[in-house]
C-alpha cells in the first residue's frame, strides 16, 4: 500500500516514524562532525565537504569565521527546490528539517575529541556518517546537497547512483588537497568511501534480487505479494526432475527489503515452496519503484 493510499492514522504513524528517522541521524552526523570530522580536520564530501571546504578557506586566507549552518543552508537551497519540484513535497521538507538540524548542532556542539588516531577517525566517522546517510534515507529524506543528486538520479535513471556521488566527492576532496595538503585530503578519501559502503549495506531501496519461487501454487502465491509488492512477474511450467511432479516457476525482480515479505506471504500459502534469491547486478525495462511522496 502507497503512502497516499493509507488511512490517516497509518500516515501519522509514518510521519513519526520518518521524522523519528530525520532527527535521530541528524543528532548523529552532528555529533560526528565535531567528534570525528572536525576532530580530524577532515572533509565528509558532498556539499557539507563543500561547506567545511569554504570555512576553512575564510578563515585562513581572510581571518573570517562563517557558520557552519549559513554556508551549508545557503548551498542547499537550490537543490531543496529542485527536489520539491521533482522527487517530492513531503520528501523535501523532512530533508530540509534533518538539513538545518544538523546545520545547527555542528554549530553549536564544540569539538569534542576521542582519538588522534587518523586511521580510526576516517573508518569510525565514516561508519557514524554512513549510518546517518541511511537512517535519512530510511525516513524517506536525505541529509542534503549530493543526497538529493543522488536519489534523483536513482529515481529517474533506475540506477545506484551513490557510486557516482563518490567520484564527485573524491574530485572536492582533490581541490581541498590543492589548497590544505594532501594527507587530509587522502584521509578524507577513505572517511568517504567508508560513508558510501555504509549506505550500500544499509540503504537496500536501489538494490535488486531476482526471486525464483517455484511451487504448484504458484499462482495463488503470486496473488498474495502482488499487490503489497506492486511488481509484475513471469511464470514458467515444467517438471521436477527428482520425483517427477509438475511444478510452475515464478520470476521476478524486487527490491532487497520486499524479499522477507514476498517469502514470508508465499509460505503462507505453501509451505513447501521452495525460493531461490539471487542478486541482480543490472537492471533494464520497467521496474515499479515506491514513490517518495
Amino acid at each position: 500500500m502507497d503512502l497516499y493510499e493509507m488511512p490517516n492514522g497509518r500516515k501519522q504513524a509514518d510521519d513519526v516514524v520518518r521524522f523519528s528517522c530525520v532527527i535521530i541521524a541528524s543528532i548523529a552526523m552532528g555529533f560526528n562532525y565535531k567528534i570525528f570530522v572536525t576532530a580530524g580536520g577532515l572533509y565528509p564530501g558532498g556539499f557539507s565537504g563543500i561547506t567545511f571546504l569554504i570555512q576553512r578557506i575564510a578563515e585562513q586566507f581572510y581571518n573570517v569565521h562563517i557558520p557552519f549552518a549559513t554556508i551549508n543552508l545557503l548551498l542547499n537551497a537550490i537543490p531543496a527546490i529542485i527536489s520539491y519540484k521533482f522527487i517530492g513535497k513531503r520528501f523535501t521538507v523532512f530533508s530540509c528539517v534533518a538539513i538545518g538540524m544538523s546545520s545547527l548542532l555542528t554549530d553549536a556542539i564544540p569539538p569534542m575529541p576521542l582519538t588522534g588516531d587518523m586511521l580510526l577517525i576516517c573508518v569510525f566517522g565514516g561508519l557514524i556518517n554512513g549510518a546517518g546517510l541511511a537512517l535519512c534515507l530510511r525516513g524517506r529524506a536525505t541529509s542534503g546537497g549530493t543526497d538529493f543528486i543522488a536519489v534523483a538520479l536513482s529515481e529517474r535513471l533506475n540506477v545506484d547512483a551513490w557510486n557516482y556521488i563518490f567520484v564527485f566527492n573524491v574530485c572536492i576532496l582533490g581541490i581541498a588537497g590543492v589548497l590544505f595538503g594532501w594527507d587530509k585530503a587522502l584521509y578524507s578519501i577513505i572517511f568517504q568511501f567508508t560513508s558510501t559502503q555504509t549506505v550500500h549495506l544499509l540503504n537496500p531501496r536501489y538494490q535488486r534480487v531476482t526471486m525464483f519461487i517455484i511451487s504448484n501454487r504458484a499462482e495463488e502465491i503470486y496473488e498474495a505479494v502482488k499487490t503489497p509488492v506492486h511488481h509484475g512477474a513471469t511464470m514458467f511450467c515444467g517438471t521436477g526432475l527428482y520425483n517427477g511432479e509438475e511444478q510452475k516457476m515464478i520470476y521476478t525482480v524486487v527490491t532487497t527489503d520486499q524479499v522477507k515479505e514476498i517469502t514470508r506471504s508465499a509460505r503462507q500459502v505453501d509451505p513447501k515452496v521452495f525460493i531461490n534469491v539471487v542478486r541482480t547486478e543490472t537492471l533494464m525495462g520497467r521496474f515499479y519503484k515506491k514513490p517518495n511522496d
